[in-house]
């Protein structure tokens, strides 16, 4: 990017600003313990990735103390037209829809509609006589009845034993049309879809194992059953319109079209505008879908002071202003470790509570941050976190898939803890 087309987009941002206003304080770094001129290497090493072809551009939210202490927003969201990333764009958030709709599970818990160690058969019986396949050494399986049933809890701690289809017996998921992350462009309800995976092995018996997959995507289907209402419309109400979160959706309201980000993908020269049609890793149906199918697991678009809003909520054990979105006790046991000796996967040091990944052991873990940091991320690159010890939030957004062989996630960790002085 160009010095004058810098200005340009930090005149926009700073119009944009001053006419719509801002959720948070923005002060000094200073006032909350962290270093202007430590966090200008986040600057820089962010203009690096854009300048440098590796991302077509990024949006990072820091707040510390409820306040933001840095926000940034670098190169376009959409290069072929040459409009800049501000922070009003809006960005496919994928699985950071999971912690939203596990709190709305929550939510029903504390009303008495429901608990999370209830069987998910008491809600769609389909799933009263769950399989598993089971793989033999010739590469054959067999598909043999669950040891126990799924519940609640199962689904949100990804212990239920269900993947996204890609497990022994992939082909009768294929077979199915379900396999994949992505709902939007499926012309039904979300609750015919997961009536479906009812028939269909999973990859674990429930409580054996970890297993990523259409975990939350089942629980936003209980949500409307419970409810009465679609996920979209429970969402809506329960917790975006209390939150002031006016621009996260499930599919996009048309005068907004302008304001979502393009997804690019990393390939050996360069970066490429993903494909228009409604695949996993394409711009998806989030404008001109059926607009029918809600999911729970990776369907939400927002900006990042609307997640950082979620976030702080959070944070804050449950209230945001005058709201109070769930119990101290509830966002407690929401964000510990439930997987007991069950092995997380991918990352040593760290756990999974209800929605969110937790660090346990932050030596294992071998990056900067704290025991007791939860957070999450989502397919297109983007990733977030909340550290309790640090009092700290953290957003960032791009939409990159495939991401490639790029460090970006690792880097912007270590350059806001090194700027924390106090």
């Amino acid at each position: 990017m160009t010095i004058k087309k810098l200005i340009l987009t930090i005149s926009f941002v700073s119009i944009i600003s001053l006419v719509f206003g801002q959720r948070f304080m923005t002060v000094k770094p200073e006032e909350v313990g962290m270093s202007s001129s430590r966090l200008t290497f986040l600057d820089e090493t962010l203009n690096n990735y854009v300048n440098d072809g590796e991302l077509s551009g990024a949006a990072l939210m820091v707040l510390r103390n409820g306040k933001v202490a840095y926000e940034g927003y670098f190169g376009e969201q959409d290069m072929e037209r040459d409009i800049p990333i501000t922070e009003r764009s809006i960005y496919r958030i994928a699985s950071q829809t999971k912690a939203i709709v596990s709190v709305a599970i929550m939510m029903l818990q504390e009303e008495g509609k429901l608990l999370i160690s209830d069987p998910l058969s008491k809600y769609i019986p389909e799933f009263k006589e769950s399989t598993v396949a089971i793989s033999n050494e010739d590469g054959s399986y067999d598909i043999v009845p669950t040891k126990r049933e799924i519940r609640l809890r199962d689904l949100l701690t990804h212990t239920a034993g269900i993947g996204y289809g890609y497990g022994p017996g992939a082909e009768l998921w294929q077979e199915t049309g379900i396999q994949g992350w992505y709902f939007a462009h499926r012309d039904e309800p979300i609750v015919e879809t997961i009536k479906k995976m009812a028939a269909l092995p999973n990859e674990a018996h429930p409580g054996e194992r970890y297993v990523y997959g259409y975990n939350t995507d089942i629980l936003g289907a209980v949500v409307e059953l419970v409810s009465g209402q679609t996920l979209s419309e429970f969402i809506k109400r329960r917790i975006l319109e209390p939150l002031d979160m006016i621009d996260t959706h499930f599919y996009l309201p048309p005068q907004k079209a302008g304001r979502l980000a393009k997804v690019y993908a990393a390939g050996k020269e360069g970066l490429s505008l993903s494909p228009d049609e409604s695949t996993m890793v394409g711009q998806g149906g989030y404008i001109n879908g059926p607009r029918k199918s809600y999911s729970g697991g990776a369907g939400l678009l927002s900006t990042t002071e609307d997640y950082a809003t979620f976030l702080q909520m959070m944070l804050n054990g449950g209230t945001y202003g005058d709201h109070r979105i769930l119990s101290q006790k509830s966002v407690e046991l929401m964000t510990v470790n439930h997987l007991g000796s069950i092995e997380f996967p991918w990352t040593g040091g760290v756990g999974f509570g209800l929605g969110f990944s937790v660090v346990e052991d932050l030596g294992s873990r071998g990056e900067l941050g704290s025991e007791g940091e939860y957070g999450w991320g989502g397919a297109y690159h983007s990733v977030y976190w909340v550290d309790p010890v640090e009092d700290l939030v953290v957003v960032y957004f791009t939409q990159l898939i495939p991401a490639g062989d790029i460090d970006d996630h690792q880097k912007i960790r270590a350059l806001i803890y090194q700027a924390i002085v106090n």
